[in-house]
């Protein structure tokens, strides 16, 4: 689990110092489960309080051939991370992606590094065309990152998620690479 694999795949890339973006392991279950744990990280995500390090490490141990998983690494402790999931049959040139950035950690280049090297990956290895997410509509901070590398808003769903006791609306944003 070394970080031999760290090197930037996005040619472009200007991590912040001490940044490394790594495939994930079973061994970082702990860690993983703790930063989904932090409020501000769950609060711009679906998950919901308490995952357990047993079910953080269970589904990376199932993870499914379609999905590309990295981890942001610094001082020793992960900040962040980004799953892509690859569509198959018609939709085969789609995939979707969710990530999140520890509470501590924002504003600090994580995320425009973590969606550089999906990007990478997506455009470079998998030939994908359209990659779709979705963010809450109160995730301005997130908007504003999404926009940044090249995703616009297509849609609005109302009440799309029941989060912190009441519905709400997030937007579906897409980056089609021409």
């Amino acid at each position: 689990m070394g970080d031999s694999q760290s090197i930037p795949i996005n040619t472009n890339a200007r991590w912040p110092q001490g940044l490394n973006i790594r495939a994930r392991y079973a061994a970082d279950a702990a860690d993983i489960a703790a930063l989904h744990n932090l409020p501000g990280y769950r609060f711009g995500t679906l998950r919901t309080p308490y995952h357990t390090q047993e079910e953080i490490r269970k589904g990376i141990e199932s993870q499914a051939g379609n999905f590309t998983s990295l981890v942001a690494v610094m001082d020793g402790l992960i900040i962040g991370d980004i799953g892509m999931t690859r569509f198959a049959g018609r939709r085969s040139h789609v995939a979707n992606f969710g990530m999140g950035v520890h509470d501590d950690y924002r504003a600090r280049g994580i995320g425009s590094a973590l969606i550089g090297e999906i990007l990478a990956i997506a455009d470079n290895w998998y030939n994908i065309k359209r990659l779709e997410l979705s963010v809450y509509t109160d995730n301005e901070a997130a908007i504003r990152l999404y926009r940044k590398a090249g995703f616009e808003v297509e849609g609005t769903h109302r009440d799309y998620a029941f989060r912190d006791g009441q519905y709400v609306a997030a937007h579906t944003m897409a980056r089609i690479r021409s």
